[in-house]
């Protein structure tokens, strides 16, 4: 039984954490096969105008909706994962984004150009920034959860984001456990849970264990990073 049909390419990267979030809520999905056609098609016949996906489609109503913080929103919003007070909606939509922004600048705009050895060296400081900007959030998204402890959106986000890292490039891990343990425990900890770590064990099996973003961008980051 699914509940939603997912458009991504078959590798992690942003499309993982639209599965985290449905697969911690137990909730089931397809994923589509045309997703180059889906992609390619006219915007006004798409299911919802977007440029490239992930884009999500709700089973039931036909609803669609594109951009991964767009669609990790909806989601919050219809599977009661955000925090009940504006405060903390505005934290999780900001994790949210910071997740996206990352992501974007870990593979250098999608592959616009390719990583060197000298290029990675120079990005490390921003690198463990950005694991100081996620250290430090969590404290104050605490402030506004919503009287129980399980996760919510900004958490799963968060855990995705360097979970995936970690699992593919272990000095990335590494780096995590030196710069930000909360941030890396907390990955640990959802990612032990039944249901993520059985999208994990599914995406291993599915995209390869050390696949992330595929193409020759994550070739370029595999060898600067893991070498």
């Amino acid at each position: 039984m699914s509940d939603y049909i997912l458009c991504y390419w078959p590798v992690p990267f942003r499309g993982q954490f639209i599965r985290a979030i449905l697969a911690h809520a137990g909730k089931g999905w397809k994923e589509t096969d045309n997703v180059s056609d889906l992609t390619c098609s006219p915007p006004d016949q798409q299911p919802v105008p977007f440029m490239g996906p992930p884009m999500l489609i709700v089973e039931e109503t036909g609803f669609a909706i594109a951009q991964m913080p767009a669609i990790a929103f909806y989601l919050g919003e219809t599977l009661g994962l955000l925090p009940g007070s504006p405060e903390g909606r505005a934290l999780t939509l900001k994790t949210v984004n910071d997740a996206n922004d990352l992501i974007d600048e870990i593979t250098l705009e999608g592959g616009r150009e390719m990583w060197t050895p000298k290029k990675w060296q120079d990005f490390e400081p921003r690198l463990k920034r950005w694991m100081a900007i996620f250290e430090s959030l969590a404290p104050k998204q605490d402030e506004y959860r919503f009287g129980r402890q399980e996760a919510g959106i900004a958490d799963i986000v968060a855990a995705t984001l360097w979970s995936t890292l970690r699992d593919k490039f272990p000095a990335i891990g590494k780096m995590l456990d030196a710069e930000a343990p909360r941030t890396a425990e907390l990955a640990r900890r959802l990612w032990e849970t039944p249901a993520l770590s059985k999208l994990a064990e599914a995406s291993d099996t599915r995209y390869g264990k050390d696949a992330y973003c595929g193409g020759q961008i994550g070739a370029s980051l595999d060898q600067v990073v893991n070498d």
